[in-house]
């Protein structure tokens, strides 16, 4: 790491070991209803995205807010405003291969972060469609990374 500290919210043991069990509970209502319940929070879509972990190589899959653009999906790497990236970020980063399910439709993607511009260009509809991104940035000096997930179309 630089010279410069990074800052932001730290979540204590206990926020942490709440917000899993709460994914956990939404990630079981998701797949059991196709997203009929759990597919939109505060009014914003959720995917369940399913990545391998970096370290453990196991399967890994939590629900996400997403930002339909085109035919890609993109997220937002925010983790809250927490001064280090969310665990599924860093997965990512090692395997960009994963599964996403909206609703009841589950494909293969292929994860990127987006360019300056893309980020540019797409953070203004996050932050329309999720107030909340706005303010994680302004709590952290870490650059809340856009990550844009493409279909892989098999052959």
């Amino acid at each position: 790491m630089s010279d410069k500290q990074v800052v932001g919210r730290r979540p204590s043991k206990l926020s942490a070991s709440l917000q899993n069990a709460l994914a956990r509970i939404h990630t079981f209502v998701y797949r059991n209803t196709n997203g009929a319940i759990g597919g939109t929070i505060v009014n914003c879509p959720v995917l369940l995205l399913t990545t391998r972990g970096r370290k453990t190589n196991k399967r890994r899959t939590l629900p996400l807010l997403y930002l339909a653009d085109g035919d890609n999906f993109v997220l937002v790497a925010s983790n809250g405003g927490a001064a280090k990236h969310p665990t599924w970020w860093l997965n990512l980063q090692s395997n960009p291969e994963a599964q996403i399910q909206v609703r009841r439709v589950k494909q293969r993607v292929r994860a990127e972060q987006g360019s300056a511009d893309e980020k540019a260009r797409l953070w203004p509809q996050l932050t329309a469609m999720y107030p909340g991104y706005k303010r994680y940035q302004e709590i952290t000096t870490r650059d809340i990374p856009v990550v844009i997930l493409r279909p892989i179309n098999d052959i």
